[in-house]
């Protein structure tokens, strides 16, 4: 089937999914519980949910989809520890990850595809440096920042990341983050004393240094020197030098050129500023990420956009309809339209939307392979804090199931 029309009346707007439980105002409320323990575990079992068949599909078609089906043999080819994450995806999982991640962290590529990037977080990785990274997802912007990470085999380890968000150049719209992992060498250490008697045996450390002469601590005439320097890694902050900072901005701009350069058959342009936006809205990865936890069928359409576009789809939508994200994001609903959709039940959706009014009605839609399916659709407007109108949600129902009410969703 063809992919779906982006320029016809909105007259014609058909049936996206139907309205939100109070699960939704739950969770756009409060957005801080995204940040749980529990929260934590889902994401990270986000693949399991879905059946891995499944996810393996779309994690794949992230890439694939926006570039090329050639982009991840061009990536695997980049040097350096990097990984890829999908912020409109559920859980805002790892969508791609170098090879020289696997070989930095113990991480084979199969066990973090799927995952959320916090998996590399431990107990002492500083909860300031955390929340830094959590508010330049939120605000969608570049982030450099010093971070202790954990390998595989539990062994902390200091990284400079490097976090730049993945623009799609020519609407501005938010594709990918992109993290860069440098490695921070450990401080240069004072060497150890040195006497005219050999140093025998390793116990003492710095603060147990008594001596005037010699800066270890004796005993019994003999020396001891401590080169057991395990754990104090993970416990002195380090400060990243001038020369890992270039090297995690070398490295982030020739995966930006890997990908521009695969993408030419898309006809995709990215860049790591948002352009001057001209599409689209982007919406915020936090917004992302709670919409992306809802399990039922339904898109964000504005109506303050010429012929109302799709902003958002659902996972449960896509699996209903068999498009993909990237073929209906910007288009208008009317694409699940077919021959024997009713365009009296269509005229009635266009004046309810027009006189900001949330209407419900049965509706005969199609998939992407041409199949038909009958759906109880429910549109409602949503409003912001001072009442007007923003975006419309539309959700599609299994006949048989009611809509229940939507009234008190509201966008801050």
């Amino acid at each position: 089937m063809r992919p779906p029309p982006r320029n016809t009346p909105p007259s014609s707007l058909a049936p996206g999914p139907a309205p939100h439980s109070p699960q939704i105002v739950s969770f756009l409320d409060d957005l801080s519980a995204l940040d749980s323990p529990g929260d934590r575990r889902v994401a990270g079992r986000s693949a399991a949910a879905m059946g891995d068949g499944e996810q393996e599909r779309r994690l794949a078609a992230s890439l694939t989809a926006r570039y090329s089906d050639w982009v991840v043999e061009a990536l695997d080819e980049l040097p350096g520890s990097f990984l890829l994450t999908d912020p409109a995806m559920p859980g805002h999982p790892i969508v791609y990850a170098s090879r020289g991640l696997a070989s930095h962290t113990g991480y084979a590529r199969r066990e973090v595809l799927g995952r959320n990037a916090r998996l590399f977080q431990g107990a002492d990785t500083d909860r300031a440096a955390v929340s830094g990274v959590r508010e330049a997802v939120r605000g969608q912007r570049a982030h450099q920042v010093s971070i202790l990470n954990y390998r595989r085999d539990g062994s902390p380890h200091w990284v400079l990341l490097h976090l730049s968000p993945v623009f799609h150049a020519a609407d501005g719209r938010l594709l990918h983050f992109l993290a860069v992992q440098v490695p921070i060498a450990p401080a240069s250490r004072p060497p150890p004393c040195r006497t005219g008697r050999p140093a025998v045996f390793a116990a003492c450390r710095e603060d147990a240094r008594v001596e005037e002469d010699c800066p270890c601590a004796s005993h019994a005439g003999v020396v001891f020197v401590d080169v057991d320097t395990r754990g104090l890694d993970a416990e002195e902050p380090r400060v990243a030098s001038d020369h890992e900072r270039e090297k995690a901005l070398s490295t982030a701009n020739s995966i930006f050129s890997a990908l521009n350069r695969y993408s030419k058959l898309t006809g995709l342009v990215v860049c790591g500023k948002r352009c001057g936006s001209v599409g689209i809205p982007a919406l915020s990865s936090s917004l992302n990420l709670s919409l992306g936890r809802i399990k039922q069928s339904f898109v964000l359409t504005d109506s303050h956009l010429p012929d109302m576009p799709i902003i958002y789809a659902s996972d449960a939508f896509l699996l209903l309809t068999g498009y993909s994200r990237e073929e209906i994001l910007g288009c208008n609903c009317r694409f699940l339209n077919g021959p024997g959709t009713s365009l009296e039940v269509l005229e009635e959706i266009n004046q309810h939307i027009c006189s900001e009014q949330a209407c419900t009605v049965h509706l005969l839609n199609y998939r992407k392979d041409g199949s038909s399916f009958r759906d109880l659709l429910h549109i409602s407007p949503i409003r912001n804090a001072s009442g007007k109108v923003c975006l419309h949600i539309s959700h599609v129902f299994p006949e048989r199931r009611c809509a229940y009410d939507t009234s008190s969703f509201r966008f801050k």
